[in-house]
């Protein structure tokens, strides 16, 4: 056998290794996180969802953000804290936590937004509050565009919503090349995830500490799984795309919205929220001072102010 021959056949077989470990890991994984919630499939894809207070209550969704799962929604305490007065909704997005990414169709905030509206209806919900978080910002925008009728107040925190020259986008996209990226995302990528995963949530609950709670509880396990990371690397790389052609909608947008960013955010600018209020016609600023990226976490009370604001909002104008 030629040199090459034995070096072929040894990195297969470290392949091999490799993905039957990342196989027993994921499936542990999914064992000792399951499922919190209940289902609803739409259009042939399987969404997990849980729903919190009031069944007359008025309805609050809650989106999650890129690399985030309801798990975390829940950590962050704004679940129980508005399932006191309202009915709360809140779903795992396609390709986190336990909902289905179906690989043939192009998961963009559009796509999701179409998919999480038919969901929202077929649960029985005519009129609904919206919050999204970070990359959720974008399919609560793209669906307050698509269902007007549906979206009655917005809350964005921590979004990102015009296009700009971002050179972290090119380093996480990797394990969403088809071929090369299914490889690395069943080998090598779910372990380097391992070891970074609490570097990048510090970065991101900065300058705030990561709350115990969450150190304890957020399940890494289900987070670093090779679906999740393929979603994760896709929406990194539709991100700037689809800023692009969402803010042709911002001013044409009806309802009203609070835009809360904090002024210690380390990955998105504050100039993204700041533009943003000011091309949508009936949007408030709120400047979380002291804040990261993580802001529903570090202020779960502020947000829902926020929502209880678009709550009450009847047309008059609220002050910042």
């Amino acid at each position: 056998m030629s040199t090459l021959a034995t070096i072929i056949l040894v990195i297969a077989a470290i392949g091999f290794v490799l993905a039957a470990i990342v196989f027993i890991l994921t499936r542990r994984a999914e064992a000792h996180y399951p499922p919190l919630g209940r289902f609803v499939e739409c259009d042939g894809v399987r969404l997990h969802y849980i729903e919190r207070g009031a069944p007359d209550g008025e309805v609050v969704v809650l989106l999650h953000g890129n690399g985030s799962l309801l798990n975390g929604m829940l950590l962050s305490g704004l679940v129980d804290l508005a399932a006191q007065r309202y009915r709360v909704i809140c779903f795992d997005r396609p390709g986190f936590g336990h909902s289905a990414r179906p690989r043939l169709r192009l998961w963009t905030p559009e796509a999701q937004a179409d998919l999480l509206a038919t969901a929202i209806k077929k649960l029985g919900v005519q009129s609904a509050l919206v919050f999204g978080h970070s990359w959720g910002t974008l399919v609560a925008l793209a669906m307050a565009a698509r269902q007007p009728a549906l979206v009655r107040g917005l809350v964005l925190a921590s979004g990102y919503y015009f296009p700009t020259a971002r050179k972290d986008v090119w380093f996480l996209v990797g394990p969403a090349i088809p071929v090369i990226g299914d490889i690395l995302r069943y080998t090598i990528v779910p372990f380097i995830a391992r070891l970074t995963i609490w570097k990048l949530i510090a970065l991101l609950f900065d300058p705030r500490p990561i709350p115990e709670k969450f150190k304890r509880d957020f399940p890494v396990e289900l987070a670093v799984r090779p679906i999740s990371l393929r979603a994760s690397a896709e929406e990194t790389g539709f991100m700037i795309p689809a800023a692009a052609r969402l803010q042709a909608q911002y001013p044409k947008l009806q309802c009203p919205a609070v835009v809360l960013a904090g002024d210690g955010d380390r990955l998105v600018e504050m100039e993204q929220a700041e533009r943003l209020q000011k091309v949508m016609p009936r949007a408030v600023l709120r400047r979380e001072s002291g804040v990261g990226h993580m802001l529903h976490h570090a202020e779960p009370e502020r947000v829902l102010d926020s929502i209880d604001l678009m709550a009450a909002w009847r047309g008059v104008a609220a002050a910042e």
